[in-house]
């Protein structure tokens, strides 16, 4: 039974539409919400084993915005990637196709999730992305095996394992075991609110799984434990939001405040009393940060800053 999500009357007032569009002989599918305006389109790129639906609920908190969210090759309704492997360096080259195929009228902002936080910041830093803002939600900020819960990490690096080398059905049955997905969502959701938890445990139930076969799951898995933001901070220019929680079992605190001082131009924001899935326990923090990010600066006109123009 679906649980009723308690943002669906935040979203219903926003306009969606599905598109499909080829990547590189691949079909990819994204969902369009709203239309276009004066502010600039924000591209959201979601997490490992997610799909688009991950990300609705910070979509349900800006309204008025344009916002494009696909679903990465090899999860939810977007097919495998046909011109390579399912690494850091085939995601972030599908990124940088994917939103040079919108043929936007200007740069989009750009949004990752978790593994969406190493896609586009690598995608951004090898591949000629652009953008001038760049918002990182739970934003992988070093490797994972050194994390709060790094023995988990490394539990789930031997699952993985385990569903790619036993036989198809059972490892496939494996990689999609109801009861482990359960433990995940229970080991990541901090929230207290019960109704909460049995929404997020629903929604992990309906989407966790939603990849197209296991040796997708299992190249992503390789590319989301094998790599950080760290990795690319110092090559990204543009403005940059980090948006982080104290209690995130994936990368504490202190090496948020390490990624940070590597990029050129980065705020950091910590949210309290809550993990690694920020975009469904507290969206609305998150909305609002992201939009006081991007409302421009009231000292300027026509994008020119008073304090440094010429008197």
């Amino acid at each position: 039974m679906t649980t009723a999500s308690p943002y669906s009357s935040l979203l219903d007032r926003i306009p969606v539409t599905k598109q499909q569009i080829s990547i590189g002989g691949s079909s990819a599918a994204y969902w369009e919400y709203g239309t276009p305006s004066d502010r600039p389109t924000i591209v959201m790129v979601h997490g490992f084993r997610g799909d688009h639906h991950g990300l609705e609920p910070v979509v349900a908190h800006l309204p008025g915005f344009h916002i494009i969210s696909p679903d990465l090759p090899g999860f939810g309704e977007s097919e495998p990637l046909r011109l390579s492997r399912h690494d850091l360096d085939g995601y972030a080259g599908w990124l940088k196709r994917f939103v040079d195929a919108l043929n936007l009228d200007s740069k989009p902002i750009i949004l990752g999730h978790s593994f969406g936080s190493i896609v586009v910041s690598a995608a951004l830093a090898r591949t000629g992305l652009s953008t001038d803002r760049l918002i990182l939600v739970n934003p992988i900020a070093a490797p994972a095996l050194s994390g709060p819960r790094g023995i988990l990490t490394r539990l789930a690096v031997i699952y993985y394992q385990l569903g790619a080398v036993l036989p198809e059905p059972i490892g496939f049955g494996l990689l999609r075991n109801r009861i482990i997905v359960r433990v995940m969502s229970e080991t990541m959701a901090k929230t207290k609110k019960r109704a909460l938890r049995k929404w997020i445990h629903s929604e992990h139930d309906r989407y966790f799984s939603a990849f197209s076969d296991r040796d997708v799951v299992l190249e992503a898995f390789r590319a989301s434990v094998s790599n950080d933001v760290s990795e690319f901070a110092e090559s990204i220019d543009a403005r940059t939001l980090l948006i982080a929680a104290d209690r995130d079992d994936i990368t504490p605190v202190s090496a948020q405040h390490t990624l940070a001082a590597l990029f050129p131009d980065a705020t950091l924001e910590i949210l309290p009393d809550v993990g690694h899935l920020i975009h469904y326990e507290v969206p609305e923090r998150a909305a609002t940060l992201i939009e006081e990010f991007l409302t421009p600066d009231p000292r300027s006109t026509s994008g020119v800053d008073l304090d440094e123009a010429p008197l």
